[in-house]
């Protein structure tokens, strides 16, 4: 009986962690003009022009979950008005072989296609050989009720695909058929037979060097200066499932984390992680893992930093709740409460009351109604927080804001 084989990584399935708000929104939603092509190929059919807006405002407020790309298809959870968020979807036809032998033919063709693909841009003449949708080709599908054309939660979905697109054309490959390897790998052999080819002749052989002279003493030049650090991070490897080995998803979350920080120490000279407690590190390595929902590779990494730390998984749950909602500051928001000096705390009721927002009882830092709650943080900032009627469970939901009434209606999703 012959041994079990390692099965090899598929990179047709990839997950992309949810991406922070825009700190500034501005005309162009992407940064890139394949970017924007693909958000135009949505609003170019919308129905609605409003829905398309809100659906911007949720991207443009990070409320779009990790994003999951296959074959055809872009997968989120998307938050709303709801506390539950919307499974939304966005397919898209995958080219067939002939289209696909085209294509890669097109970039095979252009050494510059090929140095443009591998420093993350998109050649034009590449992008509209059926690659970019056109408009109608996006087809949206959302577990809300709404039955617009694009619903609103669809549409924040789309825009925020595009600023992955932006990072990463290889992402369009991939909801197109086929992963950033087996297009890379395809290139280098369509590259090689074409270089093949063309070879020239051998050249003549190099002259030879007596010993003596090559090994008489010289002066050495001075050694060139050391190269520029790079742009971003290196990716790391892709780790397989294999029986007895560690879980694939727990050494791509470690290896993440060294590259990010040896990349930061190598800019800055500076660990941002280092004055970090452990509890508060554990908190960040938790948000900063992939995916949504309770996965079983969720649980597993939750159980085990809160068990190291003697912390229960809900405990970390609620810390990666404010993690995500404002970082540092945002799990000290959970955590300390704190008497703020007599100024914006004093002015925040009435600012709310005149807004149509009354009934809030403060304590300590903290205004608290019924099922709503905002704490003010030693940033000046508002977090806000919900909690079932009665209960005094509190976890933090929405964007933080300096304003008020405006962390209070973002926590409402108005």
């Amino acid at each position: 009986m012959s041994p079990a084989r390692t099965p090899r990584h598929d990179d047709r399935r990839r997950t992309f962690p949810a991406l922070p708000p825009r700190p500034e929104p501005d005309d162009d939603f992407a940064a890139t003009w394949w970017g924007n092509a693909w958000v135009e190929s949505m609003e170019d059919t919308a129905l609605d022009p409003a829905r398309l807006q809100r659906g911007r405002a949720y991207a443009d407020r990070g409320r779009v979950d990790a994003i999951t790309v296959t074959p055809g298809r872009v997968v989120a959870y998307v938050h709303g008005s709801r506390p539950r968020p919307y499974r939304t979807e966005i397919r898209l036809r995958t080219l067939v072989e002939d289209d696909w032998e085209d294509l890669l033919d097109a970039a095979a063709a252009r050494p510059d296609h090929i140095a443009a693909l591998l420093d993350k841009e998109m050649p034009h003449s590449l992008a509209a050989a059926d690659l970019l949708p056109a408009a109608g080709d996006l087809t949206p599908d959302c577990s809300c009720p709404d039955d617009g054309y694009p619903c609103k939660h669809a549409a924040a979905l789309c825009y925020q695909t595009a600023r992955l697109l932006d990072e990463d054309p290889f992402v369009l490959f991939l909801i197109r058929g086929r992963g950033e390897s087996a297009v890379l790998a395809d290139l280098t052999r369509r590259n090689a037979a074409r270089s093949a080819a063309e070879r020239p002749p051998e050249p003549p052989p190099m002259p030879s060097v007596e010993a003596r002279t090559a090994l008489a003493p010289r002066v050495l030049p001075a050694l060139p200066p050391p190269f520029p650090a790079p742009a971003r991070p290196g990716r790391p490897p892709v780790y397989p499932q294999a029986p007895g080995a560690p879980d694939p998803m727990a050494l791509d979350l470690l290896a993440t984390e060294a590259a990010s920080r040896a990349h930061t120490f190598l800019t800055t000279g500076l660990d941002p992680v280092g004055a970090l407690t452990p509890w508060q590190d554990a908190v960040r390595l938790a948000a900063a893992h992939p995916g949504s929902g309770l996965t079983a590779s969720t649980r597993a990494l939750y159980r085990d930093l809160a068990g190291a730390l003697d912390r229960t998984p809900t405990d970390l749950a609620r810390a990666v709740a404010a993690w995500r909602q404002g970082g540092l500051a945002g799990l000290a928001v959970l955590e300390e409460p704190w008497d703020p000096p007599a100024g914006p705390f004093d002015r925040a009721r009435p600012a709310l009351t005149a807004a149509d927002f009354p009934g809030f009882r403060p304590w300590r830092n903290r205004l608290s109604a019924p099922t709503l709650q905002l704490r003010f943080g030693r940033d000046g900032v508002w977090y806000g927080y919900e909690s079932d009627r009665d209960r005094e469970d509190w976890w933090p939901r929405g964007a933080p804001d300096t304003d008020p009434v405006g962390a209070l209606t973002a926590l409402l999703g108005r």
